[in-house]
């Protein structure tokens, strides 16, 4: 009797620690799931403190850390901009870091910091983050402001070659139409991205450039970024599917990478929505191929919050995020079935149907029958649709089961 209550025991010992052994080896093999996505916050802040305070709360859900101190003091800050990435890579955090754009006011050390800094952080350092919606701005400039300026606009040299669109615009003005084509404006802006003294310094030397921005995705891609971010907002999933389809399909074609930073409308400044929200974003953005989801933060405000705008229950998403989607499932939808495809240099904004087309010409014929079109197929497909320029460099035939052209009748 003895022998077997002792048998029983022993055997319950072996289950229990068969059972200990297993739980652990899960445990082990969930927490090291090496994520398909870089996850992470683009750090707004000004000082070493308040860097490290943030890092310490989203190092165990996140694996990536943007300095985002081109915009302010921080910049020309060579041993805080050192102390913070060094702390986050220490942490084991990649870094990208973005240190404002190359003017007069550059500091010297800049150059030499960015160029040695593989040496220094070795593949933690993924790259840097260089100019802000390249395409975007241009195109929200006052054109018509600097056309009434006429040839003194021509010597600032961040326009160059603007004689061409100004003649355009006179000849249109006078004939009442605009051009049939676009390809002056295509030109001129693709020569403003590739004609940046600051970008092209990075590229001679290696460096894996990155940028966000909201419209244009084709052309941010075409002036030689490697890798650039969509910038979506909140809960608003439509637009958001829009920006994904044109960003993804840009990159698809071009073999380039992207991701999406999640920022807020203009309408609701520094407020980036509930968590439960950017959860959503987030795991849309993921599915649908995303290699980067970034949390805007910025500007540090006055309201008390040490972390900037982000407040627990992003935090909260964030992990959820994390532990139930980055590092447990595969994406849904990476790669998508249906592609529509625009007229080759037709750079309209595609954000409203009155949208401008390069920022100059009023919306023309083109833009309702693709705004109905981007509409329909969005409503048909969701994530699984890519949005494409008809360019003989980068051709889309049979990479999709479904092909729509921009002027194709659809029900």
């Amino acid at each position: 009797m003895n022998r077997v209550h002792l048998s029983a025991l022993v055997l319950i010992g072996i289950l229990a620690l068969a059972l200990a052994a297993a739980f652990v080896a899960h445990t082990q093999s969930s927490n090291t799931i090496k994520p398909s996505v870089f996850v992470g916050v683009a750090f707004g802040g000004t000082t070493v403190d308040q860097a490290e305070l943030l890092i310490d709360r989203v190092k165990s859900y996140t694996n990536l850390f943007i300095l985002n101190a081109g915009r302010n003091s921080l910049s020309v800050n060579q041993t805080a901009v050192t102390e913070i990435c060094d702390y986050a890579t220490s942490q084991g955090l990649s870094i990208i870091i973005n240190l404002g754009v190359k003017t007069r006011e550059t500091p010297d050390w800049q150059p030499n910091f960015i160029n040695n800094v593989k040496e220094r952080y070795g593949e933690k350092f993924l790259g840097v983050y260089y100019d802000d919606e390249p395409m975007g701005i241009p195109f929200d400039w006052d054109w018509h402001g600097v056309f009434r300026n006429g040839s003194e606009a021509y010597q600032d040299p961040y326009l160059p070659a603007l004689a061409p669109l100004f003649q355009r615009l006179q000849t249109a003005s006078e004939t009442g139409q605009q051009p049939d084509d676009y390809s002056v404006e295509a030109q001129w802006y693709h020569n403003l991205l590739m004609l940046n003294r600051g970008h092209n310094q990075l590229k001679a030397n290696n460096i894996t450039t990155y940028t966000s921005d909201y419209l244009l995705y084709w052309y941010d891609f075409l002036g030689s970024y490697d890798t650039v971010f969509a910038q979506i907002i909140g809960s608003n999933t439509t637009e958001n599917n829009k920006q994904i389809s044109q960003i993804r399909g840009a990159a698809n074609l071009q073999n380039k990478t992207w991701g999406t930073i999640i920022t807020w409308s203009h309408l609701q400044p520094a407020d980036l929505g509930t968590g439960e929200a950017l959860h959503s974003q987030m795991v849309n953005a993921y599915n649908a191929g995303a290699k980067y989801v970034i949390l805007f933060n910025y500007p540090y405000n006055q309201t008390g919050n040490p972390y900037g705008i982000l407040n627990d229950e992003h935090f909260s998403a964030m992990k959820q995020f994390w532990d139930q989607t980055a590092t447990k499932q595969e994406p849904t939808a990476a790669q998508p079935e249906a592609v529509l495809v625009l007229p080759k240099d037709y750079g309209w904004g595609i954000r409203n149907i009155d949208d401008r087309i390069w920022g100059i010409w009023p919306a023309d014929e083109k833009a309702p029958i693709i705004w109905s079109n981007t509409q329909k197929l969005l409503a048909q497909y969701g994530l699984n649709l890519d949005i494409v320029y008809d360019d003989p460099a980068y051709p889309f035939q049979g990479k999709y089961s479904a092909v729509y052209i921009w002027n194709q009748s659809l029900p």
